[in-house]
């Protein structure tokens, strides 16, 4: 048979409807999700008439800058951004590391008490403190306004650690444990040295994982957090949405109302951008490693 033959394999026309189905479905999908982004875009750089008559539906109607000046006409949400940015960075390194100096021995199959141990990081996952005492601790402790307290109260998600305890249980051999104490290394040497460097991909995921969560973080703040100075963006963000809202009872003039309602709606949509935007710019180039966190946390260890 000449190769020219085996190049010609035709398509079933039950395979090309099938496929054809599949790509119709794939196309409705990737609409139905990014339309919605889409939408949010093009709504924040329309002219707010053009959004409070409803006219954006694809592309920006008039197109302003008229609530991203909003935004940013004062040095609060730059100052927030510089908090976020400080508390994701300091408070991601602190994570990372006691998730793993807690990961590495609850990984070693020799660990005494190794189920107990972790049967009571597990049940704190399932059943916890509460606001209230968490709120008392934290106050207690002399962190109330203070940039720790955005830090310390979330030092170590249970569930981050059991992927990573999963990852070096599963992945790493423990012949590599006994290989490096023949030659002589302990092990902190060991931790260091050999697992941290296999750890990579384990590592990368609950970083990601860590830094989007103290991005988005929004509650601690609003509890701990009484000093402007000291807000993250997502605080910065509600309080300048919220002092654009207008109330009805206490506005007789219909065109101010109107001018004002108008500018909360574009408002609204440039705060969405404003906020997800780092992320949705971050996410494309880290999107395997979510995708392996997944796979990891997946895994019975």
């Amino acid at each position: 048979m000449s190769v020219k033959a085996k190049k010609s394999i035709k398509t079933s026309k039950q395979d090309t409807l099938f496929y054809a189905v599949i790509y119709a479905v794939i196309l409705l999908i990737l609409i139905i999700l990014l339309w919605p982004l889409i939408f949010i875009v093009s709504s924040s750089l329309s002219s707010k008439e053009a959004v409070m008559a409803g006219r954006v539906f694809l592309l920006p109607v008039n197109f302003s800058l008229e609530g991203y000046k909003a935004v940013f006409q004062t040095n609060e949400v730059l100052i927030g951004f510089r908090n976020t940015v400080l508390y994701t960075l300091f408070g991601t390194m602190l994570n990372v590391a006691l998730t793993l100096i807690a990961a590495y021995p609850l990984s070693r199959k020799d660990l005494p008490y190794r189920r107990m141990w972790s049967f009571i990081f597990t049940f704190t996952m399932i059943f916890s403190g509460g606001m209230i005492p968490t709120y008392m601790v934290v106050n207690k402790l002399g962190l109330m306004n203070s940039p720790l307290a955005m830090i310390l109260p979330t030092a170590m998600s249970v569930y981050n650690l059991m992927i990573a305890r999963t990852f070096m249980e599963n992945s790493i051999p423990s012949e590599l444990l006994e290989a490096a104490r023949v030659d002589g290394c302990d092990d902190i040497a060991y931790f260091w040295k050999i697992l941290l460097p296999l750890s990579k991909p384990v590592i990368a995921v609950i970083t990601l994982y860590y830094a989007v969560a103290h991005w988005n973080s929004y509650f601690n703040a609003f509890l701990y957090i009484t000093d402007a100075k000291l807000n993250p963006l997502q605080i910065v963000l509600r309080n300048i949405l919220l002092a654009n809202q207008i109330d009805t009872a206490m506005t007789t003039d219909f065109d101010t109302m109107t001018s004002k309602q108008g500018l909360a709606d574009v408002l609204k949509y440039s705060l969405i951008v404003v906020s997800t935007l780092p992320v949705m710019i971050m996410y494309p180039f880290v999107q395997k490693y979510f995708t392996k966190g997944v796979m990891i946390g997946a895994v019975k260890g």
